[in-house]
């Protein structure tokens, strides 16, 4: 019912930047609430971690590797997280993911149910070069 739409990635040398933006899309009618958003990447064969994420009053939470150079911000007006991504190294590169967590309320012939949702985007690659 939401989905993560991710855009921003791209190629990038060593210590250059890029600017990841992923926004929260939903029918129209539809009523959603954001608790949390967050990146997550994936290299080549290994497993999907988490990057940073921030929750819908703003605390963020960065992974150390990344602490000093990614920065994580939203804008709850827009339903649009960003992650800003400053001296790049060739380690950095991985796809990268949006997920978003939040309720979302749907009403029924008789009823309304609101439901846990996480959303997933489908990956934007960020390759870093030597």
């Amino acid at each position: 019912q939401v989905q993560a739409v991710e855009s921003g990635g791209g190629l990038a040398q060593a210590g250059g930047s890029l600017r990841l933006s992923c926004a929260a899309l939903a029918a129209s009618g539809t009523t959603f609430s954001i608790n949390a958003m967050g990146w997550y990447r994936q290299a080549p064969g290994k497993q999907r971690e988490l990057v940073a994420d921030i929750t819908s009053g703003g605390r963020t939470h960065n992974v150390d590797s990344v602490k000093r150079r990614f920065t994580i911000s939203r804008d709850n007006a827009k339903n649009t997280v960003n992650l800003q991504m400053n001296s790049l190294t060739h380690e950095d590169t991985a796809v990268y993911y949006c997920n978003i967590r939040g309720t979302i309320a749907t009403t029924g012939p008789a009823e309304l149910t609101i439901d846990d949702f996480s959303s997933w985007g489908q990956g934007t690659q960020v390759t870093v070069s030597s």
